[in-house]
């Protein structure tokens, strides 16, 4: 309930992330399925796919039907990744660069036990919130799709955590200077301490007080 409540704030964010300049009411417009002046259809089409990604996995859980996999991945990419990547709803078919540094993400041909492997070790983490920074992390890097990655890696984050009862984490458009700068590093190092120490520093300490009560 709380994160539904919160969804246009998420996909504001999420745009923000990519550069794409929404104010938050014009997020809210097109939530409601009226476009806006000003802004190119594709981007548009961007912040819609966003929402209906959200809805989508709000459905998923609600009906249990939620689950830490490769087709639930490439479900959801089909909606998030809609006419924006060169590929949608399914794992890349060829190599992909990160703008800013050298490090190179996985071939195609390594992707599928790469998915497999980054679920299987989910048992050496005892804490919710680490597995779920773990799958935002190593998707982020792996770069399972073509474009919409790091939208996605946090689909599948707030899914484990919604699907385990617990709040949901957005990254504030406020703080993607040092988001990127982060993602920098971690995508050369391959070390989770500073980026997970990041995400958790933007849980709303508003939703956790209320989840205890």
């Amino acid at each position: 309930m709380l994160a539904q409540r919160e969804v246009s704030v998420f996909v504001y964010d999420a745009v923000q992330l990519e550069g794409l300049n929404f104010t938050l009411p014009e997020v809210q417009t097109l939530m409601q399925g009226i476009t806006v002046g000003g802004h190119r259809l594709s981007d548009q089409q961007i912040a819609t796919n966003q929402a209906d990604a959200w809805k989508e996995l709000f459905r998923l859980i609600r009906e249990n039907q939620f689950e830490l996999t490769q087709d639930c991945a490439c479900s959801l990419h089909r909606i998030a990744g809609k006419e924006e990547a060169l590929e949608w709803g399914c794992f890349r078919s060829g190599s992909v660069l990160i703008a800013g540094t050298d490090y190179e993400p996985p071939g195609a041909d390594q992707l599928v036990g790469l998915f497999r492997e980054m679920i299987n070790r989910l048992s050496d983490f005892e804490d919710v919130y680490d597995q779920a920074i773990h799958l935002f992390l190593t998707m982020a890097r792996y770069r399972f799709f073509y474009n919409v990655n790091k939208c996605m890696a946090r689909f599948i984050m707030n899914g484990h955590l919604l699907n385990c009862g617990y709040p949901a984490i957005n990254i504030p458009a406020s703080r993607q200077l040092e988001f990127n700068e982060l993602m920098l590093e971690f995508y050369s190092s391959d070390d989770q301490a500073k980026m997970n120490r990041f995400v958790r520093s933007c849980m709303d300490e508003r939703v956790v007080r209320i989840m205890k009560e």
